[in-house]
């Protein structure tokens, strides 16, 4: 499978768990870690910040709230979705909060036009990692800091059982990063690690969407297994992944020497 049929395929997997939406919320939603990022990142009036895979807005609706005076992008591949979006958008009065469509790899942004770009548990999904990272660092101001949220794979899964378990969906999951593989991409692109912490996710899925459970749980190691909690409930799986949660910065920090991160 090339780029453009991944994108193709995440595309339309998304847009289809978006408009199911409660068992997705289910998924992803954790109020405790979007207010650690909310906390974490230090926004000053007048900013630009840009939500890379954005999907329902779930960073970008609560950063528009928080921050009137600063101007939220959300881009993503999902075009239904990000209507949806920009009429809630405009049902809450967040003018300062708009959602861009684009192609999965090129950002449609001139360069050095954000302060701060964010992204939440999107980035496995991204086959053209480099370029993504690539486009990241051009669209950034100089001094500007990218802070990215990730799953990662527990430190003796050197056979990516977490990435066969994730690839059941048929989502267009690519793999999880070690912190060192993000640093090395981040740095081949220009952007400079900064610091970081790591965070947890409980995450459920269906029984009926794991076909290949019982084949991967058999090819792989149990000590490696239990390192992620595997579990089956009733008509659910559930499996806990360690979250990288990094920052990076793009040439040097900011002129007046005000760090907009921990």
């Amino acid at each position: 499978m090339n780029k453009r049929e991944s994108i193709e395929k995440t595309k339309k997997c998304f847009e289809e768990s978006f408009r199911s939406g409660s068992f997705y919320n289910k998924q992803t939603r954790d109020e405790k870690h979007l207010n650690l990022i909310l906390n974490h990142i230090k926004v000053r009036q007048g900013m630009k910040i840009l939500d890379l895979g954005t999907g329902t807005g779930y960073l970008s609706f609560p950063f528009a709230e928080r921050y009137k005076q600063v101007e939220i992008v959300g881009l993503d591949i999902v075009e239904e979705t990000l209507e949806k979006n920009r009429e809630r958008a405009e049902l809450e009065g967040l003018t300062n909060l708009h959602f861009v469509n684009y192609d999965g790899i090129t950002f449609p942004f001139e360069d050095n036009s954000f302060d701060i770009v964010i992204t939440r548990y999107a980035l496995h999904h991204f086959p053209a990692i480099k370029d993504t990272f690539s486009e990241i660092h051009r669209v950034l101001k100089k001094g500007g800091v990218f802070f990215l949220s990730d799953p990662a794979p527990n430190d003796d899964d050197t056979e990516h059982f977490v990435d066969e378990y994730m690839q059941m969906k048929k989502d267009g999951h690519i793999k999880f990063y070690t912190q060192d593989e993000w640093k090395e991409i981040a740095g081949i692109s220009g952007l400079k690690f900064l610091n970081g912490f790591e965070t947890a996710i409980r995450f459920p899925r269906k029984k009926e969407t794991a076909l290949e459970f019982d084949d991967i749980m058999k090819r792989h190691d149990e000590k490696v297994i239990e390192g992620y909690e595997v579990e089956v409930v009733g008509d659910e799986i559930w499996i806990t992944e360690r979250v990288n949660n990094l920052f990076f910065e793009k040439s040097r920090a900011y002129l007046d020497n005000s760090p907009i991160f921990p």
